[in-house]
């Protein structure tokens, strides 16, 4: 495995379960890629969504997640304020949300909610096992499958973007504003994302949860499975060439000059990588649609430790900028929006233990790519004024408000993930079938496979790992019965690529 992101660890610990001899290379000292946390706090995913993947994953190593990791649903899904109102509370309990949504817009917001709610649960549902649980999904079997469940011709609302299906279904903007917001869980805009992407909403409606430890605990917990299964992890090991001859692969080769061999490697970096060559030239005709597409968007990152003004947050909290602006049209033209949304994770709350006086926060800012925009020497300044004196406004206020080391902007994401312009995200989700667009698990070069959030089914945590169970099971397809199986490390998330490193005799997939 090359890189030790979620989805190379999902692929590592079904493959080292199924007897492979399996090898994670990561160029960081921890595990985790994206999951990673900065001075203690986390500076990534924050919780939980789609919890039956992750219990899938544990499962099928005959494992029990809970045994693994300390889970804490959320009671709240998130806390909404606007500059002139709020909060609203949502929470996994429907009706719950419904009447928090009439109490605060009124009776026929809370209709349009219920309405849109069924929509999204509708369209999760339609969707899930054709294309998020399938490795290769196909247009014409899309098609086929909506022909055979014509409802979601409707639902889908082809040819509509996400902002126009919020125009359809929410009178007031404020709410448009709210659930257009889930277009960037996979890095882009509602003004110019398929109105499919509703189904986000439904995913996050279905519960949501911390980890004991925060979320690289769950990263610790996969790792220190693969190497009880027999697996090596490799940290601190970076991989410089993926090595092929004859077209196929035949290992990895680390900036120390080590040479590993293998048969099969699975990349769990960003795909752009690939095409853009930074692993060799023999993969440089990998994913090359990557350098094709538009990138999704990144962010300015804050992670720090601070005591907060007093004020009513949760764990997830969310500060909108004026409804009548569009900070996504900005963020399209290059520009780090001038009223930005601040997305703020209060980590130590929502853990059923007592809040301490000096708490973790992690703050997101959505900005573009550098393929949109490149970074500036003002770029800290810009941020810390555009963040802290918009959350003042808010009564949100941090003693001590944090430094540089404190802010990761995209120019620091495309240095953690090579190839990445800073994307959070991979290639763009806007256009309706971007979903399609994505590199999958087998490449032309037998032997080469990938993983990711940059691979399908796409971005996020539950996609990243669903997408390391794809690879996982191609290369158990694709192996022949001769076969003498040496395996990879993973390259995801955040840092680098690994691989399996001997030739050794091969093992039953049932041992």
């Amino acid at each position: 495995m090359v890189g030790a992101g979620i989805g190379g660890l999902a692929a590592a610990l079904r493959l080292a379960h199924r007897g492979y001899d399996v090898t994670v290379l990561d160029r960081q000292s921890v595990p985790g890629g994206k999951m990673r946390q900065v001075n203690g706090v986390d500076a990534g995913p924050t919780v939980l969504t789609m919890l039956d993947v992750f219990e899938t994953l544990f499962g099928d190593v005959d494992e029990a997640l809970s045994d693994h990791v300390t889970l804490i649903p959320q009671d709240i899904l998130a806390r909404h304020w606007w500059p002139d109102s709020g909060p609203l509370d949502l929470y996994p309990d429907r009706m719950a949300s419904a009447e928090a949504i009439g109490a605060f817009a009124g009776g026929t917001a809370k209709a349009e909610f219920l309405s849109f709610a069924d929509r999204a649960a509708r369209l999760f549902d339609g969707f899930r096992d054709p294309m998020m649980l399938q490795p290769e999904p196909k247009l014409s079997a899309l098609t086929a499958h909506v022909m055979k469940h014509p409802s979601l011709i409707r639902d889908m609302g082809v040819g509509q973007t996400f902002k126009r299906l919020l125009e359809n279904s929410f009178t007031d903007p404020r709410l448009r504003q709210l659930f257009g917001r889930y277009a960037t869980y996979v890095g882009g805009s509602p003004d110019r994302s398929p109105a499919l992407l509703s189904l986000i909403w439904d995913a996050e409606a279905r519960g949501v949860w911390c980890v004991k430890g925060g979320m690289s605990a769950l990263a610790k917990s996969i790792a220190t499975l693969i190497t009880a299964k027999g697996g090596t992890l490799r940290l601190g090991a970076e991989v410089q060439k993926i090595n092929v001859e004859q077209e196929e692969v035949s290992g990895v080769t680390l900036t120390s000059g080590e040479r590993l061999y293998a048969d099969h490697v699975v990349f769990n970096g960003d795909p752009r990588a690939l095409a853009l060559g930074l692993l060799g030239p023999a993969t440089a005709n990998i994913a090359s649609i990557t350098t094709k597409r538009a990138r999704s968007h990144s962010a300015n990152v804050w992670s720090f430790c601070a005591t907060p003004s007093k004020i009513d947050l949760v764990h997830h909290n969310v500060f909108f900028c004026d409804p009548g602006k569009n900070e996504f049209a900005e963020i399209e033209r290059g520009f780090i929006p001038s009223d930005p949304t601040l997305y703020v994770c209060a980590e130590d709350r929502g853990q059923n233990a007592d809040v301490p006086e000096t708490e973790r926060f992690e703050i997101i800012m959505n900005t573009p790519p550098l393929t949109q925009r490149a970074a500036q020497p003002e770029d800290y300044e810009i941020c810390h004024t555009r963040t802290f004196p918009t959350l003042r406004r808010f009564g949100l206020s941090f003693s001590p408000e944090p430094g540089r080391d404190a802010l990761t902007t995209a120019k620091s994401f495309d240095a953690l993930f090579p190839g990445s312009a800073g994307s959070l995200y991979g290639q763009t989700p806007h256009g309706m079938t971007a979903g399609l667009e994505r590199p999958t698990a087998r490449t032309q070069i037998k032997g080469l496979y990938l993983a990711g959030g940059g691979a399908h089914p796409g971005a996020g945590v539950p996609m990243a790992a669903l997408s390391g169970g794809h690879a996982a099971e191609a290369i158990v397809t694709d192996r022949t019965s001769t076969s003498r199986f040496r395996q990879t490390a993973t390259h995801g998330g955040i840092s680098t690529e690994s691989v399996v490193t001997e030739n050794v005799p091969y093992r039953s997939l049932d041992s």
